[in-house]
């Protein structure tokens, strides 16, 4: 049986590639809508499975020439993040067989297509023992690395991105002299697709660290959105993707974490750290004139499109590259506007992981360094 599966997404059709072929199924993928109806002339498929959104030719066009231009009654169908009614009825109307909105199980996915076209003669169903998500989105996700050897969480970063198909993880070794790019090479293995290590050979501290892996990400076109997160996961997964959905379901151009602590979230600090941020928070505040809480939270997501404007240019501070974001947006964009694209979204847990990178000392000298920004950005 032979399924044609057609998506503008790599890091999608190749997990769909995968599944299906594990259960049996001759597979062809097509990575624009064009490309599709080329292969659909000549592979001859059984089914077809197809994107709603790509950027040469719509789904439904991809739809009509198969339900419309062709003789046989080939069963399509349709697995896409489009949920809006008209463009689920038009699919219908053109005679699509099925629609599935993303997010979805790889496992729903089979079942979908085995109703419909059966399985695969003589071939023992794999059984998969956590059901694998295919994202909504494609997200990459940057995850600065200094000297990481003892805690990185390899195992949890390893298990998300098997489960999460649509997501990209890029660790950036930011010239570390352990064997943190030893450890990184390891946890890419076997996962590739989704995991990948960008490594500066000399350190250049977090913020030249995040900046060349965010621009390095915005080359990739599949990626909706590009964020970053710190490597000893403060920040945890759950809280990362409701980040991205809140930008999904918005007109924000940045979603922000915050570490405001409120009612039901479990979020821990050491008290003197805590201090010590109110107090940088509030020279922040009276820089950025915008009213943020926590702009030096290390979890954030943006549309790919505003990348270049934040990452560009080199940052002046290694570590208040957050403040830098921030001013760049609004001397863009004018202070107005800004305030209405930046997002800041609390976090339901957040909890202060042991050997920080950041020591009392360096808050002392936040304070000279939120002096130069001012200067700078004036």
């Amino acid at each position: 049986m032979k399924i044609l599966t057609i998506d503008d997404q790599q890091l999608i059709l190749l997990s769909v590639e995968k599944r299906l072929t594990e259960l049996g199924y001759q597979v062809m993928t097509a990575n624009s809508g064009q490309k599709g109806i080329e292969l659909f002339n000549s592979f001859k498929p059984d089914l077809v499975l197809v994107d709603i959104n790509m950027p040469d030719m719509s789904g439904l066009d991809v739809v009509k020439h198969i339900k419309i231009g062709s003789s046989k009654n080939i069963p399509v169908l349709v697995m896409s993040g489009n949920t809006e009614e008209q463009i689920i009825m038009d699919g219908f109307t053109l005679g699509i067989d099925d629609y599935m909105k993303k997010p979805v199980s790889l496992d729903e996915m089979a079942a979908r297509i085995k109703r419909l076209i059966g399985s695969p003669e003589n071939v023992t169903t794999l059984t998969s023992n956590a059901s694998r998500i295919l994202q909504k989105n494609c997200v990459g996700v940057v995850i600065p690395c200094y000297n990481e050897e003892e805690r990185l969480l390899s195992m949890q970063f390893k298990d998300f991105a098997h489960k999460n198909l649509g997501y990209h993880l890029c660790f950036v070794n930011d010239g570390s002299t352990d064997n943190t790019l030893s450890v990184l090479q390891e946890l890419q293995n076997g996962s590739e697709n989704n995991i990948s290590v960008y490594n500066c050979e000399k350190n250049g501290g977090k913020a030249e660290a995040v900046r060349q892996g965010m621009l390095h990400l915005a080359k990739d076109t599949q990626l909706d959105y590009i964020g970053f997160l710190d490597a000893d996961l403060s920040t945890d997964f759950r809280d990362f993707d409701d980040l991205v959905s809140t930008l999904d379901q918005s007109d924000f151009k940045i979603v922000s974490g915050s570490r405001m602590s409120r009612m039901g979230a479990d979020i821990t600090k050491e008290s003197a750290r805590k201090i010590i941020s109110k107090t940088i928070n509030l020279i922040i505040r009276t820089i950025l004139r915008m009213p943020f809480n926590d702009t030096q939270c290390g979890a954030k997501v943006m549309e790919r499109s505003v990348v270049p404007l934040l990452f560009n240019k080199p940052f002046i501070t290694k570590w208040l590259f957050d403040v830098e974001m921030f001013i760049r947006m609004r001397k863009h964009y004018g202070k107005t506007e800004a305030k209405k694209l930046i997002c800041e979204q609390p976090l339901k847990r957040w909890i202060h992981a042991d050997g920080s990178k950041l020591s009392m000392k360096d808050s002392v000298k936040i304070v000279g360094q939120l002096a130069k920004i001012a200067f700078v950005y004036r």
